[in-house]
């Protein structure tokens, strides 16, 4: 069933502990949709009225930086043993190549690197237990982290939100040959960017000099 859907049969506080608890998971460093559920129920919050989008808001947000810190005080106590642990469970999300692509970055950017990982998946999931191991001063981290949890979990909400009761507003407005052409519009846009896409992919490399 889609995200949108099951969420529309749970009640509206349920809604909040879902979105809470999957985002809090997700910063924690479980590799889960944490963007996908927020996006879905700040979609379902502009066509359903019991959903509240600023609670909504508080409690994705809430989550962010409760499981940011918790994944924190597990990097710092586990240390690199920790990473390795996780490289063999979540091989897919935790290899050496993301790991080193991750350090990069927190050594480069700092607290920039826990505020802006809020909107990359990869460093979303990272930033908390990665900054712990680091041993980044933790009040550095809490800054970063409540501004980047709010901004992020906060900012998302408001923006699906309203662009759903633009959009819900408009189609009802809207023509039915109008959608049939927006429809047909958008399916030959698809397809011609994912033919564009394979034949990007079946162009041989050019072979450099002395390979």
């Amino acid at each position: 069933m889609h995200v949108q859907e099951w969420l529309d049969t749970v009640p509206a506080a349920a809604v909040y502990v879902v979105v809470a608890l999957v985002i809090g998971l997700e910063s924690l460093g479980i590799p889960l949709p944490g963007e996908i559920i927020l996006v879905s129920a700040a979609l379902l919050s502009s066509q359903h009225g019991g959903i509240d989008p600023v609670v909504l808001g508080a409690c994705a947000s809430a989550g962010a930086v409760i499981g940011d810190s918790i994944g924190y005080a597990i990097g710092r106590k586990g240390g690199r043993p920790l990473l390795a642990w996780l490289g063999r469970k979540f091989p897919k999300h935790f290899s050496e190549g993301h790991v080193a692509t991750a350090e990069r970055s927190f050594q480069k950017w700092g607290m920039w690197a826990v505020f802006f990982g809020r909107f990359v998946a990869l460093l979303r999931i990272f930033a908390g237990p990665l900054a712990g191991v680091l041993r980044m001063p933790y009040w550095k981290f809490l800054i970063a982290n409540v501004l980047g949890g709010i901004v992020w979990a906060g900012g998302t909400t408001a923006v699906i939100y309203y662009v759903g009761v633009v959009a819900e507003d408009w189609l009802k407005r809207f023509s039915w040959l109008g959608l049939v052409v927006a429809v047909l519009i958008g399916i030959a846009s698809m397809l011609i960017v994912k033919r564009r896409a394979s034949k990007a992919q079946q162009t041989p490399e050019p072979v450099t000099a002395g390979e």
